[in-house]
């Protein structure tokens, strides 16, 4: 159910129901594994190779130059194509990338470093295209009133995936790194096979009437307030305080844990996000949705604070949890807010600027970790990088007092 809306409650796996959607969120799922067992891995191996918390920050820069400058186009494509043949062709540069990482370690040509970030280049060009026909498959996939809870489906097995995947990432390593991008590679090819096999209930079809102009999903985020604030608030939160890219400098230097215990830190937000989306899920909130929003910003970054500063494992643990719980309540929120509000033919391109604000503020923030930890220290910068997340609440709360005094979901319906 909506946030905040007053019709009866359905089931909270009522997306579940359409066939598709089932096959939709089977594909997605070992995708984002295969995502995170190849982020956990080359972060662990590159670190290993360099030594250098710069090398950690251009895994991700390799990622967004690419991304960003092919998302917008990603996503006018989505709007004028079958958006499911779309999703098929974009896995195939994201499973090259795979695929060069694996053939890399099995010809041991591994002290090749620009290799690594090629591979990740590779990926995401693939995600530029697919990102986009992935958010707007949906409205293809099931009625429009289960799209909230579509949502929530989507993120909780999101970040379940974001629990197994780093784990698994460290249980690999041990094996060899040509057994784990085998095993990325064979995860990637069951997601194609998985959206083979997804029918749409209907296919997107322009209408004579619908313009596919390559700036109106820019256009509608940037007139859309509440919209444009979420996002803003996502953006420059995880830009400055999300340090998920020096995880291995943490665990090998600071903490001085395994790889297996890298692999448990590197899941932990996602077990927080699993949480809070199982308690939004059965305990949707019906009041005062724009504060909450910006005291869970707050709270996560306070909790980078925390784990900068912090020695012991445990406490470091409990602290992502807490950090990953916090960041889920704007994932959720942004998602239904999108989804609810952009007519379906602009699904694509408005999917695209919010692909463009998480993957400027995920992988260009793992540029900017990186970039920091070299010039300031690893620690400073995570505490830095914490500070200006608590600024960017306030700013946000001071120049767009529309989210903050946001209060259902549904008000910002028209």
């Amino acid at each position: 159910m909506p946030f905040g809306m007053s019709e009866p409650e359905t089931s909270p796996f009522e997306s579940l129901r359409y066939h598709p959607y089932r096959w939709f969120l089977i594909g997605g799922f070992t995708l984002f594994i295969a995502t995170q067992i190849q982020l956990v891995v080359l972060g662990w191996q590159i670190y290993s190779l360099t030594k250098d918390p710069l090398s950690l920050g251009l895994i991700g820069l390799s990622e967004a130059l690419p991304f960003l400058s092919l998302t917008l186009f990603g996503g006018y494509l989505a709007d004028r194509f079958d958006r499911k043949r779309l999703c098929l062709i974009s896995l195939l540069p994201i499973l090259a990338g795979s695929i060069l990482l694996m053939v890399t370690n099995w010809s041991n040509s591994v002290e090749q470093v620009w290799i690594f970030y090629g591979a990740q280049a590779l990926g995401g060009v693939g995600r530029a295209f697919f990102r986009p026909a992935y958010q707007a498959l949906v409205s293809d996939l099931i009625p429009k009133e289960s799209y909230v809870n579509a949502s929530t489906m989507r993120s909780s097995t999101f970040h379940i995936a974001m629990v197994i995947g780093p784990v698994v990432g460290g249980f690999l390593i041990p094996l060899g790194y040509r057994t784990a991008y085998a095993f990325v590679c064979l995860l990637v090819l069951f997601t194609l096979a998985s959206y083979m096999k997804i029918k749409p209930l209907h296919r997107f079809e322009r209408k004579s009437t619908d313009e596919t102009r390559f700036f109106d999903g820019v256009r509608f985020v940037f007139t859309e307030k509440i919209v444009l604030g979420a996002l803003t608030l996502d953006l420059f939160a995880v830009l400055f305080g999300g340090a998920i890219s020096l995880l291995p400098i943490f665990a090998r230097d600071i903490l001085q844990v395994d790889e297996k215990g890298f692999g448990l830190l590197r899941s932990a937000p996602a077990i927080g996000s699993i949480v809070i989306s199982l308690w939004l899920a059965f305990n949707p909130p019906d009041r005062h949705m724009g504060r909450q929003l910006l005291m869970c910003v707050f709270i996560f970054g306070l909790g980078w604070i925390a784990f900068a500063l912090s020695s012991s494992f445990i406490i470091s643990f409990v602290i992502l949890i807490i950090c990953g719980a916090a960041d889920n309540v704007s994932v959720i929120m942004r998602s239904a807010l999108i989804q609810l509000q952009t007519p379906r033919h602009l699904m694509g391109r408005v999917g695209a600027v919010n692909s463009f604000f998480i993957g400027s503020s995920n992988e260009i923030g793992a540029f900017e970790s990186g970039l920091a930890a070299k010039l300031l220290g690893t620690i400073p910068s995570v505490v830095f990088g914490g500070i200006m997340t608590l600024v960017t609440v306030g700013a946000v709360a001071w120049k767009i007092p529309a989210l903050r005094k946001l209060d259902r979901l549904d008000d910002t319906q028209s």
